[in-house]
């Protein structure tokens, strides 16, 4: 086996200095493009690889964020994460994803890993952060952002979509096309976007002056969702609508709805989920739902978690977006809908 390559044999291939080496291969560096490409055509033509560890152990950055998730059925959390790390990429860094044991919060044990590796930041998705990990993370300098979920701790950021606003849109919609027995199944009592989403939409339907008329809990699983739906449709008097609490738990009720009790959506139930997940729009499903502006997301958090890395000193920022509701075929119409 030869003897690894060095950046200073790349510099005397290209003609240029070792330090310009460097700086080409260091994300946010300066370089020529006339450099660069010197630079890059003799690391190629050698077989060089920039050595990352030793890079930060130079400039005490890692290049590398740690992301923490709960679970992964949930279809909207992929593509949320394949969003980020291609953001993250664009911006020269990397993602090292770790899996929360349970979807309350992120335990000690993964923080110890991900201060281990000297992560530059930390982004959890669907997971929260009690305040003693908090103060461990913020000791040992590595910022936090909340992705699609909020915590009362104002020293983190986070961002999310405006739940409440949406499960308000919800209501109005089903208000609209003339439902009076309109239902609800919940996710996990303890997240954040559930408890809004909810919020919302009780709020919408006491302003059109109804109740709610039956709850179940989906908590964010598919069989979970699957029996609540059961349970509340097999009762004599059963709901007309039903808002569930995400996408993936709608997908669990529409099926039993048409394949375990025959019943037709929408016309004898209308369905409507949370999130827009590609699934949503197969015609398998041609779920209405509540879009979370993913992109719009990725970008606010990419954008607030890179500042505080730049800027430790800088203030911590609470985002919330607002979706749009996306009109399909799992709904009654309203009286002047179009589409």
């Amino acid at each position: 086996m030869g003897s690894k390559i060095t950046s200073q044999q790349v510099a005397e291939r290209a003609g240029v200095s070792q330090s310009a080496v460097s700086r080409v291969f260091t994300p946010g560096a300066s370089a020529s493009e006339k450099t660069a490409a010197k630079v890059r055509k003799a690391a190629a033509e050698l077989g060089y690889r920039p050595n990352i560890l030793a890079r930060s152990l130079i400039t005490g950055k890692s290049r590398i964020i740690g992301l923490v998730v709960a679970y992964l059925e949930n279809q909207f959390y992929p593509e949320a994460m394949e969003r980020l790390s291609r953001r993250l990429q664009e911006e020269g860094y990397h993602i090292l994803v770790f899996l929360s044991n349970n979807d309350d919060a992120v335990t000690g044990g993964v923080i110890d890993e991900l201060l281990d590796y000297q992560v530059d930041g930390i982004i959890t998705a669907s997971v929260s952060m009690s305040s003693d990990l908090t103060a461990r993370c913020e000791a040992a300098g590595i910022p936090i952002v909340l992705f699609n979920r909020q915590q009362d701790d104002e020293r983190l950021s986070c961002v999310r979509s405006d739940n409440v606003a949406g499960g308000r849109k919800v209501a109005d919609l089903l208000l609209r096309a003339g439902h009076r027995k309109i239902a609800y199944i919940a996710g996990w009592e303890g997240a954040s976007t559930q408890r809004d989403r909810e919020a919302g939409f009780l709020k919408g339907l006491a302003d059109g002056g109804q109740e709610l008329f039956a709850r179940g809990e989906g908590r964010f699983s598919y069989d979970a969702a699957a029996e609540a739906a059961r349970d509340m449709f097999t009762r004599s008097d059963r709901p007309d609508a039903v808002f569930v609490a995400n996408d993936h738990m709608a997908f669990a009720v529409m099926d039993v709805l048409r394949f375990k009790l025959g019943l037709r959506i929408p016309e004898d139930v209308s369905v409507v989920g949370y999130d827009d997940v590609q699934l949503a729009a197969w015609p398998a499903y041609d779920l209405t739902t509540v879009r979370q502006p993913a992109n719009r997301m990725v970008a606010a958090t990419v954008d607030i978690l890179l500042t505080r890395i730049n800027n430790p000193e800088s203030d911590p920022r609470r985002v919330a977006i607002d979706g749009p509701l996306i009109l399909r075929g799992s709904s009654r119409k309203h009286k002047g809908q179009t589409t």
